[in-house]
């Protein structure tokens, strides 16, 4: 039976790409780049995308490492049809810790879209970014590695 492995390269919260407001860019490997809106969700709360103390799951890295390889299901479909690739997710971390906004930036597959983006929407809450000691919300964009073990 063939092993399933899901990887989350190690800069991921080295990677905050730089953003404004109403947008935000992600580039892949291949050097295209990725466009997505990111709405304010309240009328009031400017979005950063750099800040004095980054936003971190609770437990830090090697927390959200297991959290992931605990929550994250290959889907059936892409283990039969050999679907691998990096997905690519924007997301803001709130004021009170929680995920919103969570979106595709590059598409793997529809299936392995789908399970990124309920392992975020699951995620326990984080710790919030702050700027000048207060929470303020923070875009992030996000890689996720889908591999198929090949032994």
């Amino acid at each position: 039976m063939k092993k399933i492995l899901i990887t989350i390269p190690i800069i991921l919260f080295f990677s905050v790409v730089k953003a404004q407001v109403n947008g935000v860019k992600a580039t892949d490997t291949t050097s295209k780049t990725y466009d997505v809106a990111i709405t304010t969700v309240d009328g009031n709360g400017k979005v950063f995308t750099s800040v004095e103390h980054e936003p971190e799951f609770k437990g830090g890295l090697q927390e959200f490492y297991k959290y992931l390889r605990d929550s994250i299901h290959y889907p059936a479909n892409a283990v039969k049809n050999h679907i691998e690739g990096r997905v690519f997710l924007s997301f803001i971390v709130e004021k009170d810790g929680s995920l919103s906004n969570i979106k595709i930036v590059k598409s793997v597959s529809e299936d392995i879209d789908s399970e990124a983006i309920r392992v975020l929407k699951d995620s326990p809450v984080w710790n919030p970014g702050l700027q000048n000691g207060k929470p303020v919300r923070v875009s992030y964009v996000m890689p996720l590695d889908f591999r198929l073990s090949k032994g």
